[in-house]
C-alpha cells in the first residue's frame, strides 16, 4: 500500500479548520526510514534512478494525495486537547543504542480542543492550542500518547507542552503551536540515554488586536472587530525524553526567542540598518516590519571540508567575502510571517550560532504576482539535498537545500504544497506544486487544502511526506 500523511488548512486570512494527518510515499513501496543527522527524516524527494548506483535528488514530481491515506485524526473525546483540530506533524524515527533492530517512530503535533475553539475565546481559526505526541512501529499506524508533561492541573491528558500558566506576562498563555523538534546534542538516528531535545514552537497571548490590521482592505472588517492570540512569537523548550518539556527563557521581554520586527519597539531599535544592523557579509540589512512570526522550521547548516558541506553552509560565508574569520551560522530558522506594510504572507529567515539567540536576515520567500502562491507563502519544511547510493544502500549528502512550503492560490483560496531550491539557504528559486489538493469526485478527503509538510527519508531510497489536509 502506498500512503502519506496529511492534516488540513482553510481560509486565506489565517490557516486551518478541521485538520487530519495522512501519509504519502512518492516513489516505490513503503519502507523503513533512517533518521538523518541533527534533523531526523528531512530529505530531498528523489526522482527515478538515472544510473545503476545512484538515485538523483533532483526533479520533484507533482501529485495529488491518495484516497484513504489518513494516519491521524482529531480525537473523538471532546475533553481531549486535540478534539477539534490537529496540525504540523513532525516525525522522527529512532534506532535503539543497544544494538537491537527495534525502532520507534515518534510524531509531535499540535491540537486544539473544542473548548479553545469556542467564540468567547476569540482565537484565530487555527489548529494551534497545545502540543502532544504519538508513537508508531511503522510510521503509518499511530497511537496517541496518553502520558503528558504531568501538569494535569493546567492541561488535559496527553499534553507535552501546554499553555504557560506560570508566567502570565509571557507570549504563550492563550495557545501554542509546533514548529520543529530537533536532537542537536546527540545523534538523532539513535535514541540514546541522555540526549537533549529542542522544540521550537510559537505562541500567542490574550492580547486583542484589530482584525483589520491583518487584511489588505481594513474596511472589510468592522472597526471594533478584534482577535486574540495573533501576535505570535517563537519560543524554545528543552526535554530529555521528548515527553516532558521545560521552557527556555528568551531575550525578548515576553520570554520568546523571536518577536515580530517592529520599528517602534524600543527593544528592537538595534535591528535597523540606521542603527548599524548588518548582514553576515557586513552589508547594511533592511528588515521588513512583521505582524507575527510563527511555524519555526530550524535546520543545521553543516560545516565541513568536503564540497557538499562547503556548498551547504551559505554563499555569504565570511571567508568568501573576506570580511572576517567569524564562523558562519550553525542554525537557520525559516518562519511564517505577515509583512506589515502590504499584508503579504511570506517566509522569513534568521540565523544563530547556538540555536537560542537568533538574528533576522530578512524575508527569503515571497508570493509571485501570479500563480498558485500569489496569495501567500507559509508553513515550510527545509531539507538538505541528498543522493541515494543504490550500491551501498545509503543516502549521501549533496549540495544545496529544498524548501517545501504552502502556497495560497488567489483563484480558489486553497493551500497546496510547493517547493523551492537553494544553494545557500538564503536565495530561493521556486519549482512549483509538488502535492496538489485531493479530487473530491474521486473520494479525495483533502480537497480543500494540503500543507504543513514534513519529509521522512526511507532506507530503500524513497521519501515519505507527512502533511495536513482539509476536507469539508
Amino acid at each position: 500500500t502506498k500512503k502519506w500523511a496529511c492534516i488540513t488548512i482553510a481560509s486565506t486570512l489565517y490557516w486551518q479548520v478541521n485538520m487530519i494527518f495522512a501519509t504519502h510515499i512518492l516513489t516505490a513501496a513503503l519502507a523503513i526510514p533512517l533518521a538523518s543527522a541533527f534533523v531526523p527524516s528531512t530529505h530531498h524527494v528523489p526522482s527515478t534512478s538515472t544510473s545503476s548506483s545512484v538515485t538523483r535528488a533532483s526533479a520533484l514530481c507533482s501529485t495529488t494525495s491518495a484516497v484513504n491515506n489518513v494516519v491521524l485524526s482529531p480525537s473523538d473525546e471532546a475533553e481531549n486537547f486535540d478534539s477539534y483540530a490537529i496540525g504540523t506533524p513532525r516525525v522522527h524515527r529512532y534506532l535503539r543504542d543497544d544494538g537491537s533492530d527495534d525502532a520507534q517512530y515518534v510524531m509531535w503535533y499540535h491540537g486544539r480542543c473544542q473548548d479553545l475553539n469556542q467564540p468567547d475565546k476569540n482565537l484565530p481559526p487555527l489548529s494551534t492550542g497545545r502540543i502532544g505526541r504519538a508513537t508508531s512501529r511503522n510510521g503509518v499506524v499511530w497511537t496517541k500518547c496518553p502520558l503528558g508533561s504531568g501538569d494535569e492541573a493546567h492541561s488535559p491528558p496527553g499534553v507535552s507542552l501546554g499553555l504557560n500558566a506560570d508566567s502570565w506576562w509571557n507570549f504563550d498563555t492563550a495557545h501554542v503551536g509546533l514548529g520543529q523538534v530537533m536532537l542537536p546534542m546527540s545523534t538523532p538516528a539513535v535514541l540514546a540515554e541522555g540526549g537533549v531535545y529542542l522544540m521550537y514552537y510559537m505562541g500567542g497571548t490574550h492580547e486583542e488586536t484589530s482584525v483589520g490590521s491583518y487584511l489588505e482592505d481594513p474596511t472589510a472588517a468592522p472597526d471594533d472587530a478584534t482577535i486574540k492570540g495573533m501576535n505570535l512569537r517563537v519560543g524554545v523548550a528543552m526535554s530529555q525524553d521528548g515527553l516532558t518539556w521545560g521552557r527556555v527563557e528568551g531575550d525578548d521581554p515576553t520570554g520568546s526567542v523571536m518577536a515580530p520586527y517592529d520599528k517602534s519597539d524600543s527593544n528592537q531599535r538595534w535591528m535597523s540598518a540606521e542603527a548599524g544592523y548588518k548582514d553576515d557579509d557586513g552589508s547594511p540589512l533592511y528588515l521588513d516590519e512583521e505582524l507575527y512570526v510563527g511555524w519555526p522550521e530550524v535546520v543545521v547548516h553543516y560545516i565541513g571540508d568536503d564540497a557538499a558541506n562547503g556548498m551547504s553552509i551559505n554563499s555569504f560565508a565570511n571567508k568568501v567575502k573576506g570580511a572576517s574569520d567569524k564562523k558562519p551560522p550553525a542554525f537557520y530558522m525559516y518562519y511564517s510571517t505577515m509583512l506589515k506594510d502590504c499584508k503579504t504572507k511570506a517566509i522569513g529567515c534568521a540565523v544563530s550560532e547556538d540555536g537560542f539567540k537568533w538574528f533576522k536576515r530578512g524575508t527569503c520567500l515571497r508570493p509571485d504576482e501570479e500563480g498558485l502562491d500569489a496569495s501567500g507563502c507559509a508553513r515550510c519544511t527545509v531539507i538538505r539535498n541528498a543522493n541515494f547510493n543504490e550500491d551501498k544502500e545509503i543516502w549521501e549528502n549533496a549540495p544545496g537545500w529544498t524548501m517545501y512550503y504552502e502556497g495560497v492560490s488567489p483563484e480558489d483560496g486553497k493551500h497546496r504544497v510547493m517547493a523551492a531550491e537553494s544553494a545557500d539557504g538564503r536565495n530561493w528559486e521556486k519549482i512549483g506544486v509538488v502535492l496538489d489538493v485531493g479530487n473530491e469526485e474521486e473520494g479525495g478527503w483533502d480537497f480543500n487544502g494540503v500543507g504543513s509538510p514534513h519529509m521522512l527519508r526511507l532506507d530503500d531510497g524513497t521519501v515519505r511526506m507527512y502533511y495536513s489536509g482539509q476536507g469539508k
